[in-house]
């Protein structure tokens, strides 16, 4: 596996939207700092639901974007998706809260799935994208930077897999949408989670 791209944005504003968004991410060439809030440079505008040291860093893997590709009928240029890093070889599907990404010095650790937005649907000019996009059940990889480094494309990646029970990011975007038992919520509370989605979870209790 290898990093296919590393992307980035500015603030800015969506046809027929009021505020600044950095879901327009670019690939960018060269090495990119990467620390404890992400990608130096990286703009992310709404910090409430965005970025923050739990999903400093946004992940789609390139099997999963070849796959959307085709479901869309067109390339997708990386970033598309509001991406930082598109990985090679990867499936979405495959990911669980806990697993690792190595690249050189630098580690990720995957703490929640990619939730859709009217942001990301207007991004895609699209009006029932956040449904197709939950329905698809291949969300994105929010991850919190154990260690920090430089990324750039081209760099191999190991994925290491969470040596706990596995809660992968298909099973908890699904499990926004359905009513759930005690016992499935403190299976998820036992996995490092994100702070955002922590709390959803921990208030269900």
């Amino acid at each position: 596996m290898k990093i296919l791209a590393v992307c980035m944005g500015s603030a800015e504003t969506l046809t027929g939207k009021s505020y600044k968004t950095g879901i327009l991410k670019i690939p960018v060439s060269g090495p990119v700092q990467v620390d404890g809030e992400g990608l130096l440079g990286d703009r992310i505008c709404n910090r409430k639901h965005h970025g923050g040291p739990d999903q400093a860093v946004y992940i789609e893997g390139g099997a999963t974007l070849d796959w959307w590709a085709v479901e869309l009928g067109q390339p997708l240029a990386p970033g598309m998706f509001g991406e930082n890093l598109v990985m090679s070889d990867l499936d979405n599907r495959d990911v669980a809260v806990g697993d690792r990404f190595v690249i050189g010095p630098l580690i990720l650790e995957a703490t929640a799935p990619r939730t859709p937005c009217a942001t990301f649907a207007s991004r895609m000019n699209d009006s029932m994208f956040v449904k197709r996009y939950t329905a698809s059940g291949r969300p994105g990889i929010y991850c919190r930077v154990l260690a920090p480094g430089f990324v750039e494309a081209g760099q191999a990646v190991r994925h290491e897999l969470y040596a706990g029970d596995r809660v992968t990011m298909p099973e908890l975007l699904a499990a926004y949408g359905r009513k759930l038992e005690k016992t499935d919520i403190a299976r998820f509370l036992a996995a490092p989670l994100a702070i955002r989605i922590r709390t959803f979870f921990t208030e269900k209790l």
